[in-house]
């Protein structure tokens, strides 16, 4: 990419050149303080509606988690896949590639998220019926959920515009609209919920607002400061190679993620069997599951636009050492995170539920002790599974993606009728060591790879 379009990006990480680590942890932190704010957005939800509207309103949240999860997965999966293909072109210097997978990206992302939100519309009730969502709390449940379906577009629409200054190496403008997003969020919903009693679905409205101002800003910002990414008319011309590629990366990704979410509605099913303050103790125990491992998921995000850069470069020693840093990242955060969550479980799940109920604190604090160690199988994948994508590969990471839901299922089935809770806890740590082995395999084997 020529200097002077680089010059162009405000905020521009060299990933193609850098001190690799180094990169990395820049290029990571902006995207680590962006999950922080993106939970925020669910976090406020679940902290008004506990301390606002007790466990019932609590456990309706958390009965529509696994869908919720669904939505977003597929949205992080179109988005991630799709800015992809815009950075390998930014590494191989190719702007004309880059406007035009630009533009394709822009007519998928449109496309999927009509697709899903008509989808989400027909079967969601009956969706919720087949998870066995306690008949006190399906009408809340449905009137939260609903309304994030019916506005899957604006997440899509974050998730593509910030995908794509992130594949040109600019991990901080998400982030500064994030935060402001957010804190527009957390307002929201206590005037919503607290001040106008909007209920339940007054959380959902605040979580759509503040999204879509996340969007506008975005879109702004580009616009007016990042000319790079905006095609011209031409530029929407169909290439049928093009977006051959942009379908298969986008959609391997949006479907990688939907079948992880699959196996998590899977599970929901079971939970949603055990009563509702096991709802409600599994909800808070995946808000601090999800917070803690933000480090992971930006080092993944990182790898992610690194070596898709680097392959587009042709830099695969680059590759290969950065592979090798994230690794040991890995264990020293998971070692760190143990620790933490062993001495500050039971604070942390009483701080963020608002519960004084003991099975709810004390089966939440259970869930996050056991689950810290593996944190380090959980980076390992996700890393993994994101350089495969960065590389081309399409197939072999849906593979783990498959993985991860037969061990749900089997979970299901098996483990959760006889050990309850129990076997929640383990389902995925189990899920995340089978899955690692197969993308450290599969990675380390790739002809791209084993060739250099």
């Amino acid at each position: 990419m020529d200097k002077t379009l680089k010059k162009s990006i405000l905020y521009n990480t060299d990933l193609l050149n850098g001190p690799i680590f180094k990169s990395l942890i820049v290029f990571a932190i902006p995207l680590f303080i962006s999950n922080v704010f993106q939970q925020l957005y669910n976090m406020a939800d679940t902290m008004v509606v506990g301390y606002f509207l007790g466990d019932t309103a609590l456990a309706a949240i958390g009965s529509t988690a696994a869908i919720n999860e669904l939505l977003i997965g597929f949205g992080l999966g179109i988005g991630n896949g799709l800015a992809v293909v815009t950075a390998r072109s930014f590494g191989s210097g190719d702007e004309k590639m880059l406007k035009k997978s630009v533009a394709g990206s822009i007519i998928i992302g449109i496309i999927s998220s009509i697709v899903i939100t008509l989808l989400g519309s027909i079967i969601l009730f009956p969706l919720l019926n087949i998870l066995k969502t306690p008949a006190e709390i399906i009408g809340m449940a449905y009137e939260y959920i609903a309304i994030i379906v019916w506005f899957t577009i604006v997440m899509f629409a974050y998730n593509l515009c910030a995908g794509l200054l992130r594949a040109i190496g600019d991990s901080v403008m998400p982030l500064v609209f994030l935060i402001i997003s957010s804190v527009v969020n957390v307002i929201l919903d206590i005037i919503f919920i607290a001040n106008l009693s909007m209920g339940i679905k007054g959380a959902a409205i605040a979580t759509v607002i503040s999204q879509g101002i996340s969007v506008l800003l975005c879109i702004v910002y580009i616009i007016c400061k990042v000319p790079l990414l905006i095609p011209s008319k031409e530029d929407f011309k169909i290439d049928k190679s093009l977006y051959t590629e942009l379908s298969a990366q986008g959609i391997s990704m949006g479907v990688m993620g939907s079948i992880v979410s699959v196996g998590s509605v899977i599970l929901q099913y079971s939970i949603n069997g055990l009563g509702t303050l096991i709802i409600a103790a599994h909800l808070t125990a995946r808000k601090v599951f999800v917070f803690f491992a933000m480090p992971f998921s930006a080092m993944a995000h990182s790898i992610s636009t690194f070596v898709s850069q680097n392959r587009g470069a042709n830099n695969i020693y680059r590759i290969k050492k950065a592979m090798k840093y994230s690794y040991i990242f890995d264990f020293a955060m998971a070692a760190a995170m143990t620790v933490i969550l062993c001495i500050c479980a039971e604070s942390l799940v009483t701080l963020i539920s608002g519960s004084s109920e003991q099975v709810v604190i004390y089966n939440s604090a259970l869930y996050v002790k056991i689950t810290g160690p593996f944190y380090a199988a959980l980076g390992m994948l996700l890393q993994t599974r994101f350089a495969l994508q960065g590389i081309g590969e399409k197939l072999l990471p849906l593979i783990s993606s498959v993985i991860e839901m037969l061990v749900k299922v089997c979970f299901v089935l098996l483990l959760i009728p006889r050990f309850d809770f129990m076997a929640v806890i383990f389902c995925e740590p189990v899920a995340w060591c089978l899955m690692s082995v197969q993308l450290l395999y599969a990675f380390y084997n790739n002809p791209v790879i084993k060739a250099n």
